[in-house]
């Protein structure tokens, strides 16, 4: 029989593949810090997207993979980068009188507009940790401002004073000839106005580890690069945080592919050693743009689980990776009933095939069952022909398809209830279209309605979606998926649906007499 671990070495699950690249990093010697370093980074200078929670899933799926793979002790950093300048004001935050008077001020020195924490910074980084918090990620939070002014930074600065035409050269080589000019990878922090300065260097002392500068005003500064009173620019910031903590393995967008030679670099001329890299595709919206945390568009963690489980979403995290994905509402539906396929067949599948199975990455290993004995698009096609306004509207339906099943006995499927009636009244409601059938679908669903009145064969969905077939093909529909969009758009105000007999099984077979009776009659027109 394979065991886990022969099974792991040779799965072709992503994370697996991942964890195995990662792990030829010491094949010939266990690191001397005694872990490997995951690290995930976040920009605080808006409210935490989705793809911020993406990141930290996808590190932890990887993270658990090598933990099957190698006795290796493992630790997870999400790493902060509160001290940036806040260069632009996000639209979606209230007070932007207030953020545009501290524009250019690190983001941990930034009042918070809402009035709760210390800082903005201080703000979006406890709504990331309780945001990662409701998945129950294990990881280590860490902050730049306090990295910083703890002097946790303060040998990879002095080592970038002595270093810092080597620095430049990486830099230089990537920036355009105007900006070349007025760079320098050392931010400094006004003593003054606290603002963040991109200003060039008029001297970089390597003995004393301080630089000269002249400020916005023409005045000239002396400052230490330690104990928190500069800040390297995001580009060294980046190989310069590799080289302190040394990092073995982060992961980042397809938008920062191109960079990641010079991060590398730099890592490497302040004395560290480069980590793996795992590049992702981009989550679009509807539109098909980059999400953003500055625009706000896109979904957040927060309304993704308004109508989803957790699980759901990490479910849609696992999903290719490598390739771009619309993240809009209706990729919702989809991801919860996948996972509930997924999770009903783990339990027959081979060890290879579970290490295979999104299920298998989401639970680390611990895979519990399905209770959705109802699919959730079908919950909200329910939800729409019964009219709920709370999940005990559909109960009574789910109940007479399946009679053992009840809240308590399953209690992910009573969530779904509750998911389906907001998603419904929210998303699928607003935009129903309803009309009338043509003649020939007119005489289809009177045959339809006759043969469900003459139906003695109970709740059987497989023998009403055959019927449901027959009836269109003895009508003479070609394409019998124009039959079912007829039914559709006349019943339901939509160009789709879930499988028509399991609708009828669950909804009832009088109640679906009924419902296309309305139909035929336009009443369902409003």
């Amino acid at each position: 029989m394979t065991s886990l671990r022969d099974a792991a070495m040779t799965s072709k699950a992503w994370p697996f593949e991942e964890a195995r690249r990662l792990l030829k990093r010491y094949e010939k010697a266990p690191p001397e810090k005694g872990h490997v370093l995951f690290e995930t980074g976040y920009g605080p200078s808006g409210l935490p997207h989705i793809g911020t929670f993406g990141e930290v899933a996808r590190t932890t799926m990887i993270r658990r993979a090598f933990e099957v793979i190698s006795d290796i002790p493992t630790r997870l950093i999400c790493f902060s980068d509160d001290m940036d300048g806040m260069r632009k004001v996000p639209s979606n935050v209230p007070n932007q009188d207030l953020l545009h008077a501290n524009v250019q001020k690190p983001l941990t020195s930034v009042p918070d507009p809402f009035g709760e924490y210390a800082s903005f910074g201080d703000h979006n980084n406890a709504m990331l940790r309780r945001f990662l918090d409701t998945f129950g990620f294990e990881y280590e939070f860490y902050s730049a401002t306090e990295f910083y002014k703890s002097g946790q930074f303060d040998a990879v600065l002095l080592r970038a004073c002595e270093r810092y035409d080597d620095i430049m050269a990486v830099m230089l080589k990537s920036l355009r000839e105007e900006r070349q000019q007025s760079y320098s990878c050392f931010l400094p922090i006004h003593p003054e106005t606290g603002r963040v300065l991109y200003v060039p260097m008029k001297a970089v002392n390597a003995q004393d580890g301080t630089i000269t500068f002249d400020d916005e005003d023409g005045r000239e500064w002396t400052l230490p690069v330690t104990g928190g009173q500069v800040k390297l620019q995001w580009k060294p910031d980046f190989g310069a945080r590799w080289a302190a903590l040394d990092v073995d393995f982060e992961m980042y967008g397809k938008d920062h592919s191109t960079n990641t030679p010079i991060y590398d670099r730099i890592c490497e001329i302040l004395g560290g050693r480069k980590p793996e890299h795992f590049t992702y595709e981009l989550f679009l919206d509807e539109n098909g743009e980059k999400i953003s945390k500055s625009k706000g568009n896109g979904l957040t963690i927060d309304e993704w689980l308004t109508y989803a489980s957790t699980e759901s979403l990490s479910y849609f995290m696992f999903q290719k990776p490598k390739t771009a994905k619309r993240l809009w509402w209706d990729v919702i539906p989809k991801a919860v009933d996948e996972y509930h396929q997924q999770l009903r067949a783990f339990p027959g599948q081979t060890i290879e095939q579970q290490l295979a199975n999104p299920v298998w990455h989401i639970h680390n290993g611990q895979v519990p069952e399905s209770d959705m004995v109802v699919p959730f698009a079908m919950l909200l096609n329910l939800a729409s022909v019964a009219g709920a306004t709370d999940r005990t509207g559909l109960w009574g339906f789910i109940q007479r398809y399946a009679p053992e099943a009840t809240p308590e006995t399953h209690p992910g499927l009573d969530q779904a209830a509750e998911f389906a009636v907001r998603y419904f009244r929210d998303f699928v409601a607003p935009k129903r279209v309803f009309r009338l059938p043509t003649q020939p679908e007119r005489d289809a669903m009177q045959d339809l309605v006759a043969r469900l009145r003459a139906w003695e064969g109970g709740r059987d969905a497989e023998a009403l979606q055959s019927m449901v077939f027959a009836v269109g093909k003895d009508h003479g529909f070609e394409n019998l998926r124009d039959w079912f969009k007829a039914l559709y758009e006349v019943l339901l105000g939509a160009s789709e649906g879930p499988r028509f007999g399991g609708f009828i099984a669950l909804y009832g077979i009088d109640e679906s007499v009924a419902l296309i009776d309305k139909g035929l009659s336009g009443a369902l027109l409003g």
